[in-house]
């Protein structure tokens, strides 16, 4: 009888760290983070402080998106698309607007933009952090490989030259 008691106690127990809580983006994960961006290009390595806001506005389908780098601010509106699909744009409130997708926690774009090919990475399945990633490709520096034959399809690589990363804190802020 004891160890049914003790199964039991461990049964549940297991259902509850079994059960993940669901969050939603980007209402769960408001606020203001920062950290330090790590640059590393051809040249070396370049190490800058840096922000995320992202926080509410009077609009449910729209939120500030601020970026800071070095002290200097990019204020940019996040705006929820298709939330059931997970379909967001980030307006960078100049004309242009950047098509991003959230899957697994974590916040995608890719975009072309003055010859230059760029990819962001914002990862929040972390507790209170954002991982930030941006990788960058200059598009004249293409490579191709393959098509020999109509078997083997031609394949076009872009060699990243510039890395931005940064571990962002959730502050109290």
């Amino acid at each position: 009888m004891k160890n049914l008691i003790i199964c039991c106690f461990l049964f549940i127990v297991s259902l509850s760290y079994a059960q993940e809580t669901t969050k939603s983006f980007p209402e769960d994960f408001l606020g203001i983070y920062k950290g330090e961006l790590n640059i590393t290009t051809e040249r070396g390595n370049q190490k800058i402080p840096m922000e995320f806001h992202l926080l509410k506005t009077d609009s449910i389908h729209k939120f500030h998106y601020k970026l800071v780098y070095n002290n200097n601010p990019r204020n940019y509106t996040l705006i929820v698309k298709n939330k059931e699909k997970v379909g967001f744009e980030i307006d960078e409130n100049n004309g242009i607007i950047l098509p991003t997708h959230y899957n697994q926690n974590v916040l995608y774009s890719f975009f072309e933009v003055q010859g230059n090919f760029l990819s962001t990475r914002l990862d929040f399945s972390t507790s209170n952090t954002v991982m930030f990633e941006i990788l960058f490709s200059r598009l004249q520096n293409k490579t191709t490989t393959g098509g020999i034959s109509k078997d083997v399809p031609e394949v076009f690589g872009y060699p990243i030259t510039v890395f931005q990363k940064a571990k962002l804190v959730l502050t109290n802020d």
